[in-house]
């Protein structure tokens, strides 16, 4: 299929500043359809979930088809959609469940490559559980995380390895699929961080072999909450810490006090939105894929013109350099402060934040310590304007002079 990014910048009215908007990692622009879903579940007669009234039968239709939306888009299954505030404060409440049954003797796995949204909740997990943390590196040069990197840190005791499906610092997609066969393996579990590579491509559960999942619909154009996906028959088996009256149902259980609905309203029309990209017609997981791969398709012909823009200007690094991966580029400058660019490029409307985005273990591994440096991510909205604005603003900034 043919992707139309004009046709899909026309739904953000958000673009309509002028602005160049390279932040999406940090939470993407929004487009009307899904302001349209929140303001219309705010304004319509509703209730806690229920089937006597019809404003209590809106909300559950509400949650359930966020479910159906959220498991098309990533390939699982509605039963095992868990909605929460944040990945990281689900990720932080399956950690506290899953280690209440981890002690002495027991070895957990978390990598330098990830956001500390799936570093910290699982050391500070295992550290209250007596349980041993193990570190996998990824190779700075390259910024490749292997299945043989995760291999050398798992064995016999090893109880959960968690890893990235993309960093959001520098782009590298790990091979999930092999490494969920060394940590299967070890009869552990896998748990995916699954937000920046859920913006970025399509992805299918079943083939990235993972226990458990997690991803943000703020990533994907969609409102601020997190979502968290597994095995419904796994679900089955935890028991995390809950109000006594409230239902112990799966997934019901792990969602604390009464879900935002217009939330999840607007999860599912950023699905729809997704999915629309691919046409009206057919299964809505099958234009999911479709729109997706043309977004992959998209994005890294943007980002090939963009990386042979950075070639061009003295003093970029580009930290970015994984095979696959997404298209998120960290930049630094020699003898020039990353933040510097920021506030130059902001200044001409283009927004591209430094920092090291949470991604701290991963800073710190390459050597720029906490500082980071420049992000530059590209998403659905972008095009080559955009791009070509990016670049005219680091050329005066490094001091390049255009013939």
């Amino acid at each position: 299929m043919t992707y139309d990014v004009a046709a899909v910048r026309a739904a953000f009215p958000s673009l309509r500043s002028g602005t160049a908007h390279f932040d999406g990692p940090g939470g993407s622009q929004v487009p009307l359809p899904v302001a349209d879903a929140v303001h219309a579940t705010l304004v319509s007669p509703i209730a806690n979930r229920g089937s006597v009234t019809a404003a209590e039968r809106t909300a559950d239709a509400v949650v359930l088809a966020a479910r159906q939306a959220v498991a098309d888009l990533v390939g699982g299954v509605p039963g095992g959609v868990v909605f929460g505030r944040s990945a990281t404060a689900l990720t932080y409440d399956l950690a506290r469940t899953l280690s209440a049954g981890w002690g002495p003797g027991d070895e957990v796995v978390v990598t330098r490559l990830d956001h500390d949204a799936n570093v910290r909740p699982w050391v500070q997990a295992a550290e209250r559980a007596g349980a041993t943390v193990r570190w996998v590196g990824f190779d700075p040069a390259t910024g490749e995380l292997t299945a043989a990197d995760v291999a050398a840190q798992v064995g016999p005791a090893t109880r959960l390895v968690a890893v990235t499906g993309a960093s959001n610092l520098i782009g590298t997609r790990p091979p999930l699929a092999a490494i969920a066969e060394v940590v299967h393996a070890a009869g552990a579990l896998l748990h995916v961080d699954g937000v920046h590579l859920t913006a970025h491509a399509p992805v299918d559960l079943t083939e990235l072999g993972c226990d458990t999942f997690v991803c943000s619909p703020y990533k994907f154009l969609g409102p601020h909450c997190g979502v968290l996906v597994a095995d419904p028959a796994f679900l089955g088996t935890l028991h995390p810490d809950k109000l006594l009256p409230s239902t112990d149902a799966v997934p019901e259980r792990f969602e604390v006090g009464t879900l935002p609905y217009e939330l999840l309203a607007g999860t599912t029309a950023a699905v729809d939105f997704l999915a629309g990209i691919a046409g009206p017609e057919g299964p809505r997981r099958t234009r999911l894929l479709a729109a997706m791969a043309a977004l992959e398709e998209h994005e890294d012909a943007l980002r090939v013109r963009l990386e042979e823009g950075l070639a061009e200007l003295p003093g970029v690094t580009v930290w970015s350099r994984a095979a696959h991966r997404t298209p998120t580029l960290l930049l630094t400058f020699a003898d020039r402060d990353a933040g510097d660019a920021y506030r130059a490029l902001a200044e001409r409307g283009v927004n591209a934040p430094a920092g090291s985005f949470y991604a701290l273990e991963a800073s710190r591994w390459l050597g720029l310590g906490d500082a980071g440096g420049l992000r530059v991510g590209l998403a659905p909205y972008t095009d080559a304007d955009d791009v070509d604005r990016l670049l005219a603003g680091l050329r005066d900034f490094t001091g390049v002079e255009r013939h």
